[in-house]
């Protein structure tokens, strides 16, 4: 399967989207994605397509010598294709090409394929987050790596 990554622009926000929704109890606004994009001048967001279908999307902040990993997700259709590693791949290349020294995230504790993904790029669990998600109050597990140049 031929995956392009690109950045994600305004246009992408549909397949975005229809990915948030079958991905997430609570997920982000239309609004939201777009204020990323034209406003936060510290994000950097990134889709997955085949063709032109956007079949998975990731973003990032770079908050000082941070990159703040703030979402991903895969179409369910096109999940456990390497998809995400892709994703997170193409994200810890931007961030060295940023100058960033570690990158983190939240992921779900029951999320153990996800975490098994980030483990592969060298992530470690470093802190825990107690009832961080709204739709059930499931605990956040902190994982963070430190980039290596």
């Amino acid at each position: 399967m031929q995956i392009t990554i690109a950045p994600m622009e305004l246009w992408d926000i549909d397949g975005v989207m229809e990915i948030e929704y079958a991905s997430f109890a609570i997920p982000w606004s239309r609004e939201a994605f777009e204020e990323e994009l034209i406003n936060n001048k510290h994000a950097v967001y990134i889709v997955a397509k085949q063709g032109n279908k956007v079949i998975g999307y990731g973003g990032m902040w770079k908050v000082l010598e941070e990159g703040h990993i703030t979402n991903i997700a895969v179409h369910p259709d096109f999940r456990r294709m390497r998809v995400g590693y892709a994703i997170v791949e193409a994200l810890t290349q931007i961030a060295k090409n940023k100058g960033i020294g570690s990158m983190t995230l939240e992921v779900r504790e029951n999320n153990i394929a996800a975490q098994g993904l980030y483990r592969k790029f060298g992530f470690e669990v470093v802190g825990r987050r107690k009832k961080y998600y709204a739709d059930n109050n499931e605990d956040a597990l902190i994982m963070t790596m430190v980039m290596i140049n």
